[in-house]
C-alpha cells in the first residue's frame, strides 16, 4: 500500500462542487415572501417574491396552491437548506397562528417530502442579525434588505424582506457554524 503524500492534491467531491441555495420563507395563507440565495462567501440574492394564495376555493385549495409553489421553488433551484420563521401566537390574535400554522405545515411538508432540512429561526433573531435591531420596523427590514442585497428600491410587499432576512441570516448560520 502507498501512503498518499501531505502535499498531494486533494479532490473535491462533486457534492462540494455544487452551488448551495437556501430558501427563506416568511410563511402566511395571503403572501408568503420567499428568497433564494446561492451561498458563497457572502450570500448572493438569486430571486425574491412573494406567493400570493388563492382568494377562491377555501382553505384546502389555498394549502394545495403554497404546497405545490413551494416545491416547484425547491425543486428549480435545488435547495439545500430551508429557513422559516418561528410559530408564535399572541394570545389576541389565536386564529392567526393557527392559519400560520396551516400554512408553516405545507410548507414543511413540501421540504420533508424532498428530505431539505428546515431551520426555525425566531423572528427577534433574524430581525437583530439583519439590522442590528431585534424590533426592526417592517420599513427598517425592507431598507436593510436594498442595502444588502444592492436593490435600487426597498422590496415590496415587506414579506419580501421578512423572507430574505430569512434566507440571509440562515446561510450566515450555515457560513459560520
Amino acid at each position: 500500500m502507498n501512503p498518499v503524500p501531505a502535499d498531494a492534491p486533494v479532490r473535491k467531491s462533486p457534492s462540494s462542487l455544487r452551488e448551495r441555495h437556501v430558501l427563506g420563507i416568511d410563511p402566511g395563507l395571503h403572501l408568503t415572501g420567499y428568497a433564494v440565495l446561492r451561498i458563497s462567501r457572502q450570500p448572493a440574492l438569486i430571486e425574491a417574491g412573494v406567493i400570493r394564495g388563492s382568494s377562491t376555493g377555501g382553505l384546502p385549495i389555498r394549502l394545495a396552491d403554497l404546497h405545490r409553489q413551494i416545491a416547484e421553488i425547491i425543486d428549480e433551484f435545488s435547495i439545500s437548506h430551508i429557513g422559516v420563521e418561528q410559530l408564535y401566537a399572541h394570545y389576541k390574535h389565536p386564529r392567526t397562528a393557527i392559519l400560520m400554522g396551516h400554512a408553516r405545515g405545507v410548507i414543511l411538508l413540501a421540504a420533508g417530502d424532498r428530505r431539505v432540512p428546515v431551520i426555525d429561526l425566531p423572528s427577534t433573531l433574524v430581525k437583530k442579525m439583519f439590522t442590528g435591531n431585534g424590533h426592526a420596523t417592517k420599513s427598517q427590514m425592507q431598507k436593510t434588505a436594498a442595502s444588502r442585497f444592492h436593490l435600487r428600491k426597498p422590496p415590496s410587499p415587506p414579506d419580501v424582506a421578512d423572507a430574505m432576512a430569512i434566507a440571509y441570516v440562515l446561510a450566515m448560520r450555515l457560513l459560520i457554524p
